[in-house]
């Protein structure tokens, strides 16, 4: 029975090439047997339509004869060719590679006629939090941390050899640091590249291990950083730090560090933004009369007008007394919150005479 491949791929007859092929890598992904739920049977017959009508030749072999292009390519005869076979199928690296991207290594075609990349190797990111006062924050510090991380051998630098010591081409993979081989898979056999065991991909051997590290190139190791802390850094952010993380051997990138602040809570102030926040009490007499006081502020003590008239809630504004800004080198604002206390355990002369003052 002739099979529809069109209705396989799930694209009109109409569809372009580009369709047909956006379609076979959808459909190809979701049913590779290597992932889960996968289906051998599906993905073998999605490729078999995917080489015929991803190939404008056959395509138009298809369109014309139909169920006798299904029986002329079983027998291997009236020009239609390249399907099947005791090899396995004739399969689009290129395609496949784009589809399966991460399979790539296991297959031997990422994308790169074949060819795997190397990815340089990078050391694990470190975060650690620090502990800071509101002042701190506000202002700036300037720390110094101890933390254990992994750090490149001080002996041999990374390389794992001890000092002095020469190296050999691998008689493995000759230098290359891969090894080719052919790997039967459902597809039939296809060559495969991966990286050599006996000399983890770096195409030589070490003849004299560092004595230090015993090869490895690493150490774990304390080590004391001094850490600048920004003016102006916030509760719950983090300062990131490029290379000061774990490290990895030979010529990999060292990770980062993460500084993430903790800023402890003051009794006298808040924080909004680059804001400071504060509350003042002043008697009623003072609310009514107006005069000055005295307010804490990061900067210290700073004196506070206070105008006639002044209702309990009213903002006072106090500016350039807040937080520096992280970018633009200005500052804040400090915003005082005055509130009006009510006299409290008054005598009897004393609520008259606020009777007669009309309070």
């Amino acid at each position: 029975m002739s099979k529809d491949y069109y209705n396989i791929l799930g694209v009109n007859k109409s569809a372009n090439q580009d369709e047909i092929k956006k379609a076979f890598r959808k459909k190809a992904h979701e049913c590779h047997p290597d992932k889960q739920g996968g289906d051998e049977a599906k993905f073998k017959e999605l490729n078999e339509a995917y080489q015929v009508l991803g190939d404008a030749t056959k395509r138009s072999q298809y369109d014309q004869y139909g169920q006798t292009f299904d029986q002329a390519r079983s027998q291997g005869g009236g020009g239609f060719s390249g399907f099947g076979g005791a090899d396995g199928f004739n399969i689009n690296m290129d395609d496949l590679g784009d589809i399966f991207g991460g399979f790539g290594d296991i297959f031997g075609f990422g994308g790169g006629g074949g060819q795997s990349r190397r990815r340089t190797p990078r050391g694990r990111d470190i975060e650690v939090v620090l502990n800071l006062d509101f002042k701190e924050a506000v202002f700036g510090v300037e720390r110094e941390i101890s933390l254990r991380k992994t750090v490149k051998c001080s002996k041999c630098h990374g390389s794992g050899a001890e000092p002095g010591s020469s190296s050999e081409t691998c008689p493995t993979c000759k230098g290359a640091g891969r090894v080719i081989k052919m790997q039967r898979t459902i597809l039939g056999n296809i060559q495969t590249q991966t990286t050599c065991s006996t000399c983890q991909g770096e195409g030589k051997i070490i003849k004299e291990k560092c004595r230090h590290c015993k090869g490895a190139g690493l150490v774990n190791e304390v080590v004391n950083l001094k850490i600048k802390i920004p003016a102006g850094i916030d509760n719950g952010e983090s300062i990131r730090y490029v290379g000061q993380g774990e490290a990895v051997a030979k010529d990999g990138q060292a990770g980062d560090l993460y500084i993430k602040a903790r800023v402890n809570q003051d009794k006298r102030f808040s924080r909004d933004g680059f804001n400071i926040l504060s509350k003042a009490e002043i008697s009623v007499a003072l609310a009514a009369l107006g005069g000055k006081i005295d307010v804490e502020t990061v900067d210290g003590p700073v004196e506070l007008k206070i105008g006639e008239g002044t209702q309990s809630s009213r903002v006072i504004r106090l500016k350039g007394k807040g937080v520096p800004e992280t970018r633009g080198g200005g500052r804040g604002d400090h915003l005082v919150e005055v509130i009006v206390k009510t006299p409290t355990g008054l005598s009897r002369k004393q609520k008259e005479q606020l009777r007669d003052l009309g309070i």
